[in-house]
């Protein structure tokens, strides 16, 4: 089998009802609504094989992570505001009501902090989950926040993270063979070579935080008014870009309209796959994470979340299946995107192709240098989209 056949696809995952024996009365089931090819279709069935033969586990897939968070919204509506609605998945009917709540939901780490505020997600209990401990500080963090949702070290644990990657630059290999060097760093997208040649992403976040990150400072910083140079730099790199996207950044690339493209190192990874003329580097100078998160959706009724009900103890144990050492080494070779729990682990001990992939694995120096993104305060994020219109109508 090759890779691709053994990540899960639409349909595979629509289809993905693992039952056994007549009727469900009184069978322990499991609903997870996941994003779709992060996790590989064989890992259900060795899940499977762990419980007992009257377990009932349902997948369903989404296509984007914003459509798994506006369902955690539809779901903390009063369920007469729910009347008629449905899931708005793929392959799928079901109803919005309590009942049908799922017991996990993957979640991008950019909608954890509004997934508590908003009260959508519920807590879990770090002593359910056996790996927690071998967790990198870093995620650990990530996870831990207050009420609020903000970063707290004393806060309680919101999610699990499962995988992640970063923001990384791709180029085409022939087109820089007669230049004599290759991009290493961001530093590089701003040299003359690449005056029109440039694919950007749409994001004001991704594009002033790399820039940011070029001048020293941090992709979160909250204060741009006192950074005179920062205007300048991102307008001699507005003159490099020959387009922005967030979704179609890498067919410019594919067709050498573009030399070089800022994306995702899920997208890049996979389009290196098929292309061998694509290569990419992840900045050592740092770039920007991103975690997708096992989370639990609270549903409409509101709940102590000091004293949150315990996770359902197939959930925990799903938890503790994709951090389980076999799995999180499955999981990164298959997916496009690393278990962080690899990270606490030596190297030289990881399959072959694991060591020395360095966009999916990036080095310490440069993971140590990176950080998430966090949401802004509005009054912040209106400066960097005042900012960022500027740019784009320069």
């Amino acid at each position: 089998m090759n890779r691709r056949s053994f990540l899960m696809s639409l349909s595979t995952l629509a289809l993905a009802q693992v039952l056994s024996g007549c009727g469900t009365v009184d069978r322990q089931t499991l609903k997870i609504l996941l994003l779709k090819s992060s996790i590989p279709a064989q890992a259900m069935g060795e899940f499977r094989k762990q419980l007992d033969n009257r377990a009932v586990l349902n997948f369903s897939p989404a296509a984007q992570l914003d459509e798994l968070f506006r369902l955690l919204q539809q779901w903390k509506k009063p369920p007469s505001n729910n009347s008629g609605r449905r899931w708005n998945l793929p392959g799928r009917n079901q109803e919005t009501a309590p009942s049908n709540l799922a017991d996990l939901v993957t979640l991008g780490n950019y909608w954890l902090e509004r997934a508590i505020a908003q009260e959508l997600i519920l807590p879990l209990d770090p002593t359910t989950l056996e790996q927690w401990d071998n967790l990198p500080s870093q995620w650990q963090t990530l996870v831990r926040r207050n009420a609020e949702g903000k970063l707290d070290p004393e806060g309680q644990v919101w999610g699990a993270p499962y995988r992640w990657g970063t923001t990384v630059i791709a180029y085409r290999a022939d087109k820089f063979r007669d230049l004599g060097w290759t991009p290493q760093d961001w530093s590089d997208l701003w040299r003359p070579e690449l005056r029109d040649r440039l694919s950007l992403l749409d994001s004001p976040r991704e594009v002033i935080g790399l820039t940011l990150k070029t001048l020293g400072h941090s992709y979160n910083r909250d204060r741009l008014e006192d950074l005179p140079e920062l205007k300048d730099k991102l307008l001699a790199l507005h003159r490099q870009a020959k387009l922005y996207s967030s979704d179609a950044y890498l067919q410019p690339l594919l067709l050498g309209d573009t030399w070089a493209a800022v994306g995702w190192s899920t997208d890049i990874l996979a389009t290196m796959q098929r292309n061998p003329k694509i290569r990419a580097v992840v900045p050592p100078s740092g770039t920007a994470l991103w975690s997708e998160l096992w989370v639990r959706p609270a549903g409409p009724n509101p709940v102590n979340t000091e004293t949150p009900p315990p996770a359902s103890a197939l959930a925990n144990q799903w938890i503790n299946f994709c951090w389980s050492p076999e799995m999180v080494i499955q999981l990164s070779q298959l997916s496009n995107a690393a278990s962080a729990m690899l990270l606490n682990r030596d190297r030289g001990e990881l399959p072959p192709a694991l060591q020395t992939d360095g966009i999916l694995l990036p080095t310490a120096e440069a993971i140590a240098n990176s950080e998430f993104i966090e949401p802004l305060t509005p009054e912040i994020a209106e400066t960097y989209q005042a900012l960022w219109r500027e740019i784009r109508l320069s």
